[in-house]
């Protein structure tokens, strides 16, 4: 197992971008997962998807592997979502600095990489919402099922055709099927 490096936040978000996307927890930068094929064509499908919805309606900004600055029982805390979505509301669009987003998206996804428990994402999910954003979305690629967090209700799992709507992404709409075919892993 590698050697966890002790950085205060200051210092770890001076840190040069690399090649492999790291995560500030608890003082400690944590590297994520490399992704695979599967996690890196997911991402990008999703990523179209939520931006050509975003951009049809000027909703906000879709980012992958955009760190955020958050707090985690009262401390700092810098995940790196696979995608993430804020809204022009939470994030105006005249914002522009090259920094983590300084605000809780509504929407933070992350896709399971092999070998990575559900457990422990559902734990970061409930993470994510105690700091404030509003929805996780946890994708199964070989169980081909994406698993919606909500603040205030219940964990709900799409399959097959079932279709992903919310009222907080007014018009999004689409099946993890229809996903899976856009990903061509159909």
């Amino acid at each position: 197992m590698a050697t966890q490096i002790k950085l205060t936040l200051t210092e770890f978000l001076a840190l040069p971008e690399d090649d492999i996307a790291c995560e500030w927890i608890e003082g400690e930068v944590v590297p994520k997962m490399s992704p695979k094929f599967f996690h890196s064509t997911l991402t990008m499908t999703l990523w179209s998807i939520l931006h050509d919805w975003s951009t049809s309606i000027q909703y906000g900004r879709v980012g992958v592997e955009w760190a955020i600055r958050l707090l985690r029982s009262d401390r700092d805390w810098v995940p790196v979502p696979d995608i993430l979505l804020v809204s022009f509301a939470r994030l105006t669009s005249d914002w522009r600095e090259d920094s983590p987003c300084p605000v809780p998206p509504e929407l933070a996804i992350e896709i399971i990489s092999p070998g990575q428990p559900f457990g422990k994402l559902v734990a970061k999910a409930t993470d994510y919402l105690s700091a404030g954003v509003l929805r996780v979305w946890i994708v199964d690629s070989h169980g081909r099922t994406l698993t919606v967090f909500y603040p205030d209700a219940a964990p709900r799992t799409y399959n097959d055709e079932a279709m992903l709507q919310d009222d907080l992404f007014p018009g999004l709409a689409f099946s993890v099927t229809q996903l899976f075919q856009k990903a061509g892993l159909d």
